[in-house]
């Protein structure tokens, strides 16, 4: 595993992510300091339900961290913004976007006592599923990405990504990143689909779809909150755990054939094409690698090693890590010098799947 992969324990990603809050609510007030994901666990397995569960938990996380910290809601609330996939099951995808924005408009309300609708806004962007992408029959990944990006405007989101056709085999080519861009385009501009907001609300089968995802999410909810919170649950493997058996159930079912995967499990092209693939110069690392070095040349060394021990010693103490983090970066440190710094304070991560 390369260096730049080690994650900080939860515990201490929420200090930082609550010195983030912090330093944005005094010093950026109108920035949009945290992007709150689920995409990566969908990635992962995780089903719709579970998406949605876990990305919201970790939302109370860090509202209630800030919280504690003296911050009111209304200085960090409504810069709070959601990240989410998209998979292939159109109506289904529709139902989790807008289950999703209900349970936090829900959760702003109800948990933190939040009157104004206004701060209980779900903002989101999406992204299409990368794992849903096959490197059999490329070209039918733009179907896919097709369906996956209307979900995702069906459900009311306010930014998209289109993944490429051929990302199941390496980076997108050009002309494969211009597709998924002009795929976006059609959305927009020839479907319709941006007429009018939530477009499929009042179906009585995308409503029942959104209240049995809502349901299934706020009963992990309520099991996140008997563990102690989303940090104790990740730390004691909860949502690992459920992802992981979510996603061993998806491979068994694709595996038996009981799900279709077109052109993998069924729909099989027998003599395929060989697909065009990026291929990129491996001048460029040396390039890069030359690069750095030139910068650690130039730069004052005694001044990023001053800079890199305040963001240990704040990361130490209470202090709010930001500043140093941003004098660190004006005295040209990298980051992973300063991620190194936070990682020799905070330890990494070890994945535990006791519960």
């Amino acid at each position: 595993m390369a260096r730049g992969t080690y994650i900080y324990p939860p515990a201490a990603s929420l200090r930082i992510t609550t010195d983030l809050l912090a330093y944005c609510s005094a010093e950026l007030p109108r920035f949009h300091p945290i992007s709150i994901s689920g995409y990566h666990m969908r990635e992962a397995g995780a089903t719709a339900v579970q998406e949605v569960a876990f990305t919201l938990g970790h939302a109370v996380a860090y509202c209630e961290a800030a919280l504690a910290r003296g911050l009111a809601f209304e200085q960090f609330g409504p810069r709070l913004s959601f990240f989410f996939n998209a998979h292939s099951n159109l109506l289904e995808e529709v139902a989790k976007f807008r289950a999703a924005r209900r349970l936090w408009a829900r959760t702003v309300r109800e948990r933190f006592g939040v009157a104004d609708p206004e701060l209980g806004r779900l903002r989101f962007h999406t992204q299409t599923a990368g794992s849903t992408l096959t490197a059999q029959q490329p070209e039918v990944n733009v179907v896919r990405t097709t369906l996956q990006a209307l979900a995702a405007v069906l459900g009311g989101t306010q930014s998209l990504h289109t993944n490429s056709m051929d990302e199941a085999l390496g980076l997108p080519t050009e002309r494969a990143a211009l597709l998924a861009l002009r795929t976006q385009q059609v959305l927009a501009h020839e479907s319709g689909a941006c007429d009018t907001i939530d477009p499929l609300g009042g179906s009585y089968y995308v409503e029942a779809l959104t209240n049995a995802i809502e349901d299934g999410a706020r009963a992990y909810l309520d099991r996140i909150d008997r563990l102690g919170g989303a940090v104790r649950a990740i730390e004691r493997g909860f949502p690992q755990r459920e992802i992981h058996d979510a996603a061993y159930a998806w491979q068994k079912r694709v595996e038996s054939g009981d799900a279709v995967v077109v052109g993998v499990n069924r729909f099989v092209d027998a003599a395929p094409l060989p697909p065009e693939v990026l291929r990129v110069d491996e001048s460029l690392a040396r390039e890069r690698a030359e690069r750095l070095r030139a910068l650690r040349a130039a730069r004052d060394g005694a001044g990023v090693d001053r800079a890199l021990f305040a963001i240990e010693r704040a990361a130490r103490g209470t202090a709010n890590v930001v500043p140093p983090i941003l004098d660190a970066v004006e005295q040209r440190a990298t980051l992973g010098e300063i991620a190194d710094r936070l990682r020799a304070v905070f330890g990494v991560h070890r994945e535990s799947f006791v519960v």
